[in-house]
């Protein structure tokens, strides 16, 4: 039995995560957007509804539309598609606001079709929205949305993601400061080249992370989750972000740096006790500022975009 509609959550997710920038990213589960998509007899996209922010309905000039309509232009059903949007990451901050738009309605069109699609399928047509955001064609937030839990992505052409273990004690404490960085400029800040010492580094930490996760070793995650390449620079961009790691790391946090593009930093931390003192730290540091900001304490999502 075919379904006509399908309500689902998006959640938002953490992208690079310290050491694997544009590669490696993970799942949250307490923030997200919702999304009602139904099969309609006009063949198209149409978004009929956005609450939440002011965002365009307009299909061609929206990271939900666009990737929807790569999907149809290669599934042709012989019916079109309306999406309502309930918009509930703000966009520009850092965890994946535009990428929770994109796979939402790749991966409901994708069930109301019978599933046609697997779930890399589902990234590479997410993707076409999403370079629509950001101007580049990348999978790091798109892939944990779709895959769930942690994922790396090995390569974009063509498209691999590896689905990696999610040990079962890590939860993550974000705090999103209320200033806009948008995607653009903090790729733009970065250097053209970097020293190979750093490069090495880098890497080395990577391949330690990924082995950590297999191994649910958190000291070693702890001693991996270091970024040599990106936070130095684009650490600038984000008052305060040094106090905010030093709290987090001091209050029993793994490891720290910056969500995405920022401005939302993220720390993990063994047990949901520690990410709620980190939670506690981070806010501390803000609440000294007149920076708006909001925090989340999640668990790693490991099932990503679900029928609600």
């Amino acid at each position: 039995m075919n379904k006509n509609e399908i309500k689902i959550f998006s959640p938002a997710t953490v992208a690079n995560v310290s050491c694997g920038y544009d590669v490696l990213g993970f799942c949250l589960d307490t923030i997200g957007d919702e999304m009602v998509v139904r099969k309609t007899d006009r063949k198209g996209i149409y978004i009929t509804k956005i609450e939440g922010y002011d965002l365009p309905l307009d299909a061609t000039k929206n990271v939900a539309g666009v990737s929807a309509l790569a999907m149809i232009a290669d599934a042709k059903p012989n019916f079109g598609f309306e999406i309502e949007i309930y918009k509930n990451i703000k966009p520009g901050s850092g965890i994946g606001s535009s990428s929770a738009s994109a796979s939402g309605s790749v991966f409901a069109i994708n069930e109301l079709l019978g599933r046609p699609y697997n779930k890399t399928q589902v990234t590479d047509f997410a993707m076409k929205g999403e370079a629509l955001a950001s101007g580049s064609e990348h999978a790091d937030n798109l892939a944990p949305g779709i895959f769930g839990g942690f994922t790396l992505v090995r390569s974009t052409s063509p498209l691999e993601v590896l689905q990696l273990p999610t040990p079962k004690d890590v939860y993550a404490t974000i705090i999103h400061p209320q200033i806009e960085i948008k995607t653009s400029d903090a790729r733009a800040i970065l250097p053209k080249t970097f020293p190979l010492k750093d490069a090495i580094t880098q890497w080395a930490n990577l391949g330690s992370f990924v082995h950590a996760l297999h191994t649910s070793d958190y000291e070693l995650l702890k001693r991996s989750l270091q970024d040599v390449i990106v936070e130095p620079h684009r650490s600038q961009l984000i008052p305060h972000f040094a106090e905010v790691k030093l709290a987090a790391l001091a209050h029993g946090a793994l490891g720290a740096s910056i969500s995405g593009a920022g401005p939302s930093i993220f720390a993990l931390s063994k047990g949901i006790e520690n990410a709620k003192n980190v939670e506690k730290a981070m806010r501390n540091v803000y609440s000294k500022t007149s920076i708006a900001f909001e925090t989340y304490v999640s668990k790693i999502n490991t099932e990503g975009i679900r029928e609600i």
